[in-house]
């Protein structure tokens, strides 16, 4: 078996991701990384999500020692059209009266870099979520109880945001919070730690 590195290190600030992560027992530290993440012309959802996750593990700077790090990104689109976090209400408000009654997509990549070895995984995992016909009235109520300003598709999952599906398919439901722990597991079982 791969002997584990030294240091685990998740590429994100990421509330939700650290939470996600934590749920499989390991110790880990954070780091902020800076990553422009355009689009490029014609660059596809799931390409995207692919490329930005690979570039946020490979940003890690400043560990010393054999270190494996996690980036992760999601990008949610809808009818061709990426949904990126709202920001302010108003955004939110008009990207739920978009995907009112539709089906949203949301592309989650993962990758995990190993410098030491020059290992690098990474996968894409789909999730599609099917939206219910929402009034106003319900788009304004659940926007003032979860404001969810920094979701891509303006709606907590996690929390009275599944209130707002009709139905959701993925083969991986962490996916959809942000970091896909079943691909995970796997991946970091393969560089050595034991999980559980």
């Amino acid at each position: 078996m791969t002997q584990r590195p030294e240091t685990l290190v998740l590429a994100s600030t990421s509330v939700y991701r650290a939470e996600l992560l934590g749920r499989l027992g390991l110790p880990f530290d954070i780091q902020r990384i800076n990553v422009d993440e355009t689009g490029r012309p014609s660059e596809a959802s799931a390409a995207l999500a692919q490329r930005l996750s690979v570039d946020k593990a490979k940003a890690v700077t400043g560990i010393s020692g054999d270190y494996l790090s996690i980036g992760s990104d999601q990008v949610a689109a809808c009818e061709d059209r990426i949904l990126g976090k709202p920001g302010t209400e108003a955004r939110a408000h008009e990207q739920l009266r978009f995907i009112s009654n539709k089906t949203v997509q949301f592309f989650t990549g993962v990758a995990v870099w190993r410098p030491r070895l020059a290992t690098l995984n990474f996968c894409v995992v789909e999730t599609q979520v099917s939206m219910r016909e929402l009034c106003d009235a319900e788009i304004t109520a659940y926007i003032a109880k979860d404001q969810p300003f920094d979701c891509a598709g303006s709606f907590k999952w996690e929390a009275l945001g599944i209130s707002l599906f009709r139905s959701t398919a993925s083969s991986d439901p962490t996916a959809l919070q942000g970091l896909p722990l079943i691909e995970l597991a796997q991946m970091l079982r393969t560089e050595g730690y034991r999980i559980p």
